[in-house]
């Protein structure tokens, strides 16, 4: 029974022994009684039907102005929704109100870290009519088209990577605009980890550290990161190997000649695995400074060797040559020129004489020169 008429009912049953224990606040409009006691029962009666019209009439029009009309109530789930790559997502959503002529639907998407403002559209019903938009436009469609039963779901073929995010159901429905509703759904496509790339950084000495890195473009989840070594090597002493499955990096200390081998890196999810291999070879910088020096020596004896031969087969060439023979008719340089008296070789062999005289003879002359002038 609606609670107006409940009201009613409640109050006219009243008997009047009730209504005459409660307050009067009316006048009395009725000629004088003629029986004081049953006219204050009957004019008691008749306030109380006024008050009791009154009631109604107000509870009534409340209840008139409450009756839900167009409001808009939106329910999608409420956990995360994963998928495999390349397969086919329905995104559920479905809404409660009375469609009108200007009923409404959108759907639209928001990369990952990004406002709800910064929202892209996929797809709008309106007016009767389907309208996909955006990048996934041709892989985006409604379960049920058009969406005028209650179920806006939203499906969506050959999943990628980049359909990754949060997506916006949201159904308007004027004039009921203090009520849109929305719901947001988060999906994560799920992938197996690319093959990862190994490399390392560090002195790949004797005493040394070396960083392995490894890591995968693709992968989600996130993949994890596990470093084996291959073979049947000794186990490394505890403390020389930090690893972070989380990086994908492995951090070996203090080196010696036994950390020398393969090291394989292993990137898994959900999905699947990938590896990749690094060989990592440690060298004695003792045994390199020897060989420099060794080299170093060799080297040396070889440009000794070179130039000592060089220098005999110079001398051994300079024996060879013939000594020079001059003929009556060959011209010399330093021979005297026909027609020069020997006069004049007689006087250049007197001055080459005087050059050649002792300095003392010449301080005697020069003393004996000085004492005839004084």
């Amino acid at each position: 029974m609606p609670a107006s008429a409940l009201v009613c009912s409640e109050i006219a049953s009243l008997s009047p022994a009730q209504h005459k224990a409660l307050p009067l606040g009316f006048p009395i409009l009725f000629r004088p009684p003629t029986n004081r006691r049953q006219d204050q029962e009957t004019v008691v009666t008749m306030a109380w039907a006024l008050v009791g019209a009154f009631l109604c009439g107000s509870l009534l029009g409340f209840v008139c102005l409450s009756v839900p009309g167009l409001a808009v109530e939106v329910t999608v789930p409420t956990e995360p929704l994963s998928m495999p790559k390349g397969k086919t997502a329905e995104l559920s959503c479905r809404y409660s109100t009375s469609v009108g002529n200007n009923f409404a639907l959108e759907w639209s998407f928001v990369q990952p870290g990004k406002p709800i403002s910064a929202s892209l559209p996929i797809l709008y019903f309106t007016n009767d009519h389907l309208y996909p938009t955006g990048s996934k436009a041709d892989r985006a469609s409604l379960l049920h088209n058009p969406p005028t039963g209650g179920v806006a779901t939203l499906k969506l073929t050959d999943l990628r990577p980049s359909d990754t995010g949060t997506y916006l159901c949201n159904v308007n429905n004027p004039p009921d605009f203090y009520t849109n509703g929305l719901g947001l759904i988060n999906l994560t496509v799920l992938v197996a980890p690319s093959e990862p790339v190994c490399s390392h950084s560090g002195q790949t000495s004797v005493g040394g550290s070396v960083a392995l890195r490894c890591t995968s473009s693709e992968g989600a989840p996130k993949p994890v990161y596990n470093w084996v070594r291959l073979g049947s090597s000794p186990t490394p002493p505890p403390g020389s190997m930090v690893q972070d499955e989380v990086s994908g990096q492995l951090i070996l200390t203090n080196l010696s000649l036994t950390s020398s081998g393969t090291y394989r890196c292993v990137a898994s999810n959900q999905m699947g695995s990938a590896s990749c291999e690094l060989d990592l070879s440690v060298t004695d910088s003792s045994e390199g400074r020897v060989a420099g020096t060794l080299i170093g020596v060799l080297l040396g004896v070889l440009l000794l060797s070179v130039a000592a031969f060089c220098l005999i087969r110079f001398q051994k060439e300079r024996k060879k040559e013939p000594k020079e023979t001059y003929r009556g008719s060959d011209l010399r340089e330093d021979a005297t020129a026909p027609g020069i008296s020997e006069q004049a070789s007689r006087r250049a062999d007197f001055s080459k004489g005087l050059l050649e005289k002792s300095p003392s003879t010449s301080m005697v002359t020069t003393k004996s020169k000085l004492s005839m002038v004084v």
